[in-house]
């Protein structure tokens, strides 16, 4: 109905009402007077809706963009034994980004199990980035639909910004002789590590037991007897990484503990005494950076997550991942001489792609059912 019809049916029902030439006409400038107000609010109306702006602050998702904010904060989500490294550069981000953008960046942070978080972001956590232990995981976080097929391709390396090899930690003076991998399956040494169920490194235990066999000529038959073996001297299998340092160092429990290089690194920058051995047969343990497409879309930071996982890959942040303990992706600070001395070359380096790529490796060693909880099955405690 448009404005002025209920005036028109006024007018006509004045005019039934109206029985001389006088009323008549005082109806009627009744009714052009109330036509005119009519026509008036139709017009104006009109103009409002017209005139309305689109408001450019609203995204696809919901949320504001980060260029229109004062202040703007980022979730990060990662596996434990990245904290240090994330403190060092985290600040000197939030530094360069205010210089540049004028723009305030605090974060909230998260720090567990590869494992567990990885369930904790599909669960609900709403990260904006992810930096995990290995690719299988930010994989399960792409099939929840909450990252975009080809993560590996928008950022350098192939998504990898971090990485380290497995070493063996023993005891003040090495009683049990412990030297290699194969050491780990005789009788009588103890081992700690990890739980792969929930645990990022513990995976890349697993695989660095498993590739010193296939990798030196063994096959599966006699790679599978070894990891029983060394699986039946774990008396605890814990959470995660920083827990098995925690139980090693903390506790005094073990002969022996498979960690990260970094975190051992790390270890002995806060006061311990660690003596290990990088074995000559090693795996890469390769981490990579996502960003959580669902969740920067929702929150509006899409721009300054990308603006921090790229600074992720320059020399001033991998030097403090270097500092940490981590080995640096990027060829240049890989060469200072500090890091050069402090990570010797590995013999032989493989990684999870020699083994088949992490949809096999998952399938063949760490689904329900699969090798490890076989031999899980056949230890008797």
């Amino acid at each position: 109905m448009t404005p002025w019809q209920p005036l028109t049916q006024h007018f006509q029902r004045s005019q039934q009402r109206s029985s001389g030439k006088n009323q008549s006409l005082t109806a009627l400038k009744r009714f052009v007077s109330l036509f005119l107000v009519g026509i008036t609010l139709s017009l104006a109306i009109v103009s409002c809706q017209q005139g309305t702006p689109t408001n450019p602050a609203t995204t696809q998702g919901g949320g504001t963009p980060a260029a229109n904010k004062g202040k703007v904060e980022l979730t990060l989500v990662s596996f434990a034994v990245t904290k240090a490294a994330h403190e060092a550069i985290i600040p000197k981000f939030i530094e360069q980004w205010q210089k540049e953008k004028g723009q305030t960046v605090t974060f909230s942070q998260s720090y567990g199990g590869s494992g567990s978080q990885t369930r904790a972001v599909i669960d609900g956590l709403e990260a904006d980035i992810v930096h995990l232990a290995l690719a299988l995981d930010t994989a399960k976080i792409e099939k929840a639909g909450l990252i975009q097929p080809g993560w590996e391709k928008e950022a350098p390396n192939e998504g990898i910004v971090s990485k380290s090899v497995a070493a063996i930690v023993t005891r003040e003076g090495n009683p049990k002789g412990i030297k290699n991998w194969e050491d780990l399956a005789k009788d009588g040494v103890k081992l700690i590590t990890a739980d792969p169920k929930t645990s990022g490194v513990a995976r890349w235990n697993f695989l660095a037991l498993w590739g010193s066999v296939v990798k030196t000529g063994g096959d599966d038959t006699k790679a599978l007897d070894f990891t029983s073996k060394v699986y039946k001297n774990v008396p605890i299998l814990t959470k995660d990484a920083r827990e098995a340092t925690d139980v090693f160092f903390k506790q005094g429990q073990g002969d022996a503990l498979i960690n990260y290089e970094n975190e051992i690194i790390l270890a002995s920058q806060k006061g311990e005494k660690p003596t290990y051995t990088i074995p000559d047969v090693n795996v890469s343990i390769d981490n990579p950076i996502a960003i959580v497409d669902k969740n920067v879309d929702k929150h509006g930071t899409r721009e300054v997550a990308e603006a921090f996982v790229k600074f992720l890959y320059t020399p001033e942040a991998q030097r403090e991942f270097a500092k940490a303990g981590f080995r640096p992706v990027d060829a240049t600070v890989a060469k200072e001489a500090e890091f050069v001395q402090k990570y010797p070359p590995v013999k032989t380096l493989f990684t999870a792609q020699d083994l088949g790529g992490w949809g096999e490796i998952q399938k063949k060693f760490f689904d329900d059912g699969a090798a490890f909880d076989k031999i899980q099955g056949s230890i008797k405690r």
